[in-house]
C-alpha cells in the first residue's frame, strides 16, 4: 500500500510523518518548502495480536503488514500553474494507491499558516481545485494526442468521448471518483493515473483535546465523506521516543486507545478496501494484505503466484483460538480449524495454511 501525504504548508505534515516514521528525517521547520526532496518510508502496521500468536506458536519472529508513505512538499494555491514547487510533485504522485490529505485544524498563533488562518474546509478546496486543474490538462493532452487515432479506429473514438466526458466533469470542479463512470469507461481512463480518482483519506490534524472526535463530526467539519483520522501530530511527536510500555502508559493517562497514527493507517487500510490475514508456524508469524472479501485462492497468491495457481484447500482458524489453544494441534483437536476450499471469502481474523499442488 502506497500513501502519498501531502497538502498546504504548515498544517504538521512534516511533524507527522516523523511519527510515522518514528524517526526525525523529514525537516519539520516553521516554513513552507521546507521538505523540497520526497522522504519515502516503509511503516510497520501495529497489532498486538502477532504477538500473541506468535507467543502461541512459539513463532521465531513477527512480520506485520506496512504500508509505504511518502512526504512532499506542501501545495499552495496555483500549485498547477507552477507556483510554489508547482508540478514537480503532482507528478509523481500519480501512481500511489491513495492520497493522504493531512488538514489543519488546531490553533497556534506562532505556527503561521499558509493563508493566514486555519480554515480546512479552504484548504481542502485549494487541494482539490489543483488535482482537478492538473487532471484537466492530462487529459486534455490525452485527447490531442489520440484525437488523430479516433477517426479510424471505433474503440479510440469511444474513448475519446469517454475522455471528454471526465474533462467536462472536471471543468465543472468534480472529481472524478464522484463522477458516474461505468466500469468500461474507468478502465478507459485507467492507464492517465488521474489524481482526482484515487482514494483521499483525511488525517485531522487536531488539538489534544480533539482526539476523541468522532469521524462524522470530523466528517461535518470538513465538509467531507472520505475516511477521516483524528491525530494530533504534537502528541505523537511526544511519543517518538517513548518504549511501547511508556506508550502505552501515555495513551491510559490521555483516556486514548489507540495513537492517532494508527487511526490513520486503519483509515487508510479502509478506504483502499483491504485487510490483512495472518500466516503462523515457528519460522514466523506474518501478515498478509489483502483486498476485502478475497478468496482463499487470491489470499495464497499475495505469498506466491504459485500458490493461487495450484490451490487446493486451506486451513482456517480464528486468531483467538489457535491463541487460547495454544497453537495449531490443540486448536485442531478442539475442532477450531476448518478446511476451506477455493469459494472461501478471507476474513482479517482469519490465520491461514495453504494445501496446494505444484
Amino acid at each position: 500500500m502506497k500513501i502519498w501525504i501531502v497538502w498546504l504548508p504548515n498544517v504538521g505534515k512534516s511533524t507527522l510523518f516523523n511519527a510515522l516514521t518514528n524517526n526525525y528525517w523529514a525537516d519539520a521547520q516553521n516554513f513552507p518548502f521546507c521538505t523540497i526532496e520526497p522522504n519515502v518510508w516503509i511503516v510497520n502496521v501495529n497489532d498486538e495480536r502477532l504477538e500473541k500468536i506468535r507467543a502461541a506458536v512459539n513463532g521465531a519472529k513477527i512480520i506485520p503488514a506496512n504500508c509505504e508513505f511518502i512526504d512532499i512538499a506542501g501545495i499552495v494555491k496555483g500549485a498547477s500553474a507552477d507556483e510554489g514547487l508547482g508540478n514537480k510533485f503532482l507528478a509523481n504522485i500519480r501512481e500511489v494507491n491513495a492520497i493522504l490529505q493531512v488538514v489543519r485544524v488546531f490553533e497556534d498563533g506562532d505556527i503561521t499558516h499558509v493563508h493566514g488562518k486555519v480554515d480546512p474546509k479552504g484548504d481542502i478546496e485549494v487541494i482539490n481545485s489543483e488535482l482537478i486543474l492538473a487532471d484537466i490538462e492530462t487529459v486534455e493532452k490525452k485527447i490531442a494526442t489520440d484525437g488523430k487515432k479516433a477517426k479510424s479506429d471505433k474503440k479510440e473514438a469511444e474513448k475519446i468521448e469517454t475522455y471528454k466526458k471526465v474533462l467536462a466533469g472536471l471543468m465543472d470542479g468534480v472529481l472524478t471518483s464522484s463522477m458516474d463512470l461505468s466500469e468500461d469507461e474507468l478502465e478507459d481512463i485507467r492507464e492517465m493515473y488521474l489524481l482526482t480518482n484515487k482514494e483521499f483519506v483525511y488525517a485531522c490534524n487536531v488539538s489534544e483535546d480533539m482526539m476523541d472526535a468522532s469521524e462524522s463530526d470530523l466528517q461535518k467539519l470538513l465538509w467531507v465523506t472520505g475516511k477521516v483520522a483524528p491525530v494530533c501530530a504534537k502528541l505523537e511527536a511526544d511519543m517518538i521516543e517513548m518504549t511501547p510500555e511508556e506508550k502505552n502508559e501515555f495513551l491510559v493517562d490521555m483516556w486514548l486507545v489507540t495513537t492517532g497514527l494508527d487511526n490513520v493507517i486503519k483509515a487508510s487500510y479502509d478506504a483502499l478496501g483491504l485487510q490483512y490475514y495472518f500466516t503462523a508456524g515457528e519460522q514466523e508469524v506474518r501478515a498478509w494484505t489483502v483486498k476485502k472479501w478475497a478468496t482463499a485462492p487470491q489470499a495464497a497468491g499475495v505469498i506466491h503466484t504459485d500458490f493461487e495457481k495450484w490451490f487446493i484447500k486451506a486451513d482456517v482458524v480464528n486468531w483467538e483460538h489457535i491463541v487460547s489453544e495454544w497453537g495449531w494441534s490443540k486448536a485442531r483437536v478442539a475442532g477450531h480449524v476448518r478446511l476451506e476450499g477455493k469459494d472461501y471469502i478471507v476474513q482479517d481474523w482469519d490465520v491461514m495454511l495453504f494445501k496446494f499442488n505444484n
